[in-house]
């Protein structure tokens, strides 16, 4: 019964180490060479996707969403991929979603624009992996510590407007867009708002993914553990 016990115990630890650490992670497995320059291609294991560390300077929506499906065209990229790392591709480059509907302002995170958003991938970056603050709380009041604080491992993010590459429905001439700067989610008008553009890629990593800090220094107990329960089995 000692031996199941310690055995559970052991299988449990290793769970919640993975579970607690690793699932916001943002790890950067190469670089990629666009434009004569190399840029990081970084992970994000929660939503399975590959960002480019590269933003492109203010434009119109169409102008960013042609700048990211050209993207895909052979040799405008090049990658270098960390030794041992291999990605499963989906789809193609592109600008991020976001989830479309009616136009509602809200400060929790439970509406379409405003601050607190973390249901389009680029709100999701900025609040959840990255950890940064919007400019307002979950209540409407403002809170210190807000703004673009946190760009590790990003070097290119700038506090600005990025264009998302969804459309707001309810208006033809409109598109979702993302404030870097603010934390905030709105619409812009395609033909009469210039933002900037970063490009993302369905993708999963194969390995290996660097294991958490936070597991290493969990390691020593967990060698306790198996030592334990060996001295234990030696007894029995």
């Amino acid at each position: 019964m000692m031996k199941r016990g310690l055995g559970l115990l052991l299988a449990v630890a290793v769970l919640l180490s993975f579970s607690g650490v690793a699932n916001a992670a943002l790890t950067t497995i190469g670089t990629a060479t666009y434009g004569g320059h190399g840029y990081n291609l970084i992970y994000a294991s929660d939503q399975h996707l590959v960002w480019l560390d590269y933003t492109r300077g203010y434009d119109g929506w169409f102008y960013q969403m042609s700048w990211a499906a050209g993207l895909n065209t052979a040799g405008v990229l090049t990658y270098h991929l960390n030794p041992g790392i291999s990605v499963a591709w989906s789809g193609d480059w592109r600008l991020p979603n976001t989830v479309d509907g009616p136009y509602v302002w809200g400060h929790d995170g439970t509406t379409t624009a405003g601050y607190n958003i973390t249901t389009s991938e680029m709100g999701h970056l900025y609040y959840t992996e990255l950890g940064n603050k919007g400019y307002s709380d979950a209540s409407g009041n403002y809170q210190s510590g807000w703004g673009l604080y946190n760009t590790s491992p990003f070097t290119h993010l700038v506090p600005g407007y990025y264009w998302s590459g969804t459309e707001y429905a309810l208006s033809p001439g409109g598109a979702w867009g993302f404030n870097f700067g603010y934390g905030s989610q709105d619409v812009g008008f395609k033909d009469g708002d210039f933002y900037y553009a970063l490009a993302v890629h369905s993708g999963d990593v194969g390995a290996p993914v660097p294991i958490p800090g936070a597991l290493l220094l969990f390691a020593p107990g967990l060698a306790g553990i198996v030592a334990l329960n060996r001295r234990i089995g030696r007894r029995g």
